[in-house]
């Protein structure tokens, strides 16, 4: 089976380890052996966080630079911190609620590599429905609607369903699929086919 890294990056509070528990349930569903560490300042709320995932038979739970095939990333700062892990012709999607993203510095660097980046405005998603906190949700949503991944946005949304107490599920789920659509709005054949800003 083909190994997949995962990046999931952003700052404390944002929900990035509940991002991580949600892409690994569902990659379990579909069969993949799962491995994962998170990493700098996971309890420190504002601080930089980052999650790695592996799916697939591999014996070490870092992602190293450069091997990232997808990053998602809560934070636009964070996204370019954190950009050296993802490899040539990855998918880098990030929630950009009141940035401009990518910033001109790094397009030539996106286009040599051939990165995709996709983004979207996950926190103004998630408030406008009355869940501020759930930014991480909208974004998986919207990365769910591309194609090129080994996790269906079914799976995805039954493993929130499961990992969510009873009096956030509904909501949760709402934030999800509002995420789902404006994905599904996008291009979906642009993802790592070089740089795309959305």
């Amino acid at each position: 089976m083909q190994t997949i890294n995962f990046i999931i990056s952003g700052l404390g509070g944002q929900g990035i380890l509940f991002m991580t528990r949600v892409l690994a349930g569902a990659a379990l569903d579909r069969g993949y052996d799962v491995m994962g560490a998170e990493t700098h300042g996971m309890a420190q709320r504002g601080g930089s966080v980052i999650s790695h995932l592996r799916l697939g038979r591999v014996r070490s739970s870092l992602v190293r630079t450069g091997c990232a095939h997808f990053m998602l990333s809560l934070d636009a700062t964070e996204s370019c911190r954190n950009l050296p892990f993802v490899a040539e012709k990855g998918g880098l999607f990030s929630n950009t609620s009141g940035v401009d993203f990518p910033p001109p510095t790094l397009h030539a660097y996106l286009a040599k590599q051939r990165i995709a980046v996709h983004t979207a405005p996950a926190a103004d998603m998630a408030l406008a429905l009355g869940a501020p906190m759930s930014a991480n949700l909208a974004l998986l949503g919207f990365f769910s609607a591309f194609q090129n991944h080994p996790v269906a946005t079914a799976d995805l949304r039954r493993t929130i369903a499961g990992l969510s107490p009873s009096r956030l599920r509904e909501v949760n789920l709402k934030v999800f699929d509002k995420g789902v659509g404006y994905g599904k709005q996008r291009d979906q054949g642009s993802a790592g086919s070089g740089m795309r800003g959305h």
